[in-house]
């Protein structure tokens, strides 16, 4: 189990707004609380809290505790910290990562480290389920219709550099129960950008993420401004690497960048009809 530990509730308002709802959630936003700031979580993954806004994205694309959620393409595993001990003992965590299979060369290293950091820590991850990704070949991130919640974090523009969003946003909808919700955070692009800044930039404008997701089945429910980030304006020299975390200019205007801050980005649920 997740060790004790002593948190002092730096975001009020997502805590008041889970007590208005109801003990249930207030149990699972204090719990979320706790969570991000726990001793399993990597330091540099909690610097970025307030970046991310993890227990206010979450509850927004209502998770609880019971359900069956998937996230896709969990990286190094920065909201898995967060996800499977909050639903280790109550619910299921799929984590659908690459494929050993997969072609492009970082893909496979990615997934063995991710399967490292899970077998380093058996007493938060040992009941994670790993799938995998990489259609056409592997589309089944969870049995059909068994999800309750399918989350995906900065992921879209990859998809679309790779030409395999129309895939992807499927197989989320295959997983999915009727009446099951998919979360989708992106880096946002102005709207009216061209395919080509969508392709090179990794920023997706909104229209065309909800266009996606309708495309494949979905009913778009509502947009959060949770992720929101006005400061930046989408036109950088490397697209959104150029900001934190990555940096890709290195020292090169490196205050300039860090005071951006990371990327402006679309909060976005979707459901699966009925």
């Amino acid at each position: 189990m997740v060790s004790t530990v002593s948190y002092r509730f730096s975001r009020p308002i997502a805590l008041l707004a889970a007590l208005a709802a109801g003990p249930a959630l207030a149990d699972d936003a204090g719990e979320l609380q706790a969570l991000i700031t726990a001793d399993h979580r990597v330091a540099a993954n909690i610097e970025r809290n307030d970046a991310r806004n993890p227990v206010e994205t979450l509850q927004f694309f209502g998770l609880e505790k019971g359900m069956t959620v998937v996230e896709v393409l969990p990286g190094a595993g920065w909201y898995t910290e967060i996800l499977a001990p909050f639903l280790r003992d109550n619910g299921t965590y799929y984590a659908a990562h690459f494929s050993a299979n997969a072609s492009l060369s970082y893909q496979p290293p990615a997934l063995e480290r991710f399967r490292q950091k899970l077998s380093a820590n058996s007493e938060v991850y040992d009941q994670t389920r790993v799938t995998h990704l990489n259609p056409p070949a592997e589309t089944e991130i969870a049995p059909a219709g068994s999800a309750d919640l399918v989350l995906t974090f900065r992921n879209v523009h990859n998809w679309i550099m790779a030409g395999t969003q129309e895939e992807h946003f499927q197989s989320f909808y295959t997983a999915l129960k009727p009446g099951g919700v998919l979360g989708v955070v992106e880096h946002r692009a102005p709207e009216g950008s061209s395919m080509e800044v969508m392709e090179t930039t990794g920023y997706v404008t909104q229209a065309h993420t909800i266009e996606l997701a309708e495309a494949a089945g979905f009913e778009f429910v509502e947009a959060s401004e949770i992720n929101a980030n006005a400061r930046d304006t989408a036109d950088h020299p490397r697209g959104v690497w150029t900001l934190p975390p990555t940096l890709r200019l290195g020292d090169e205007n490196r205050e300039r960048y860090e005071a951006i801050g990371e990327s402006d980005r679309m909060t976005l649920k979707f459901m699966k009809p009925q």
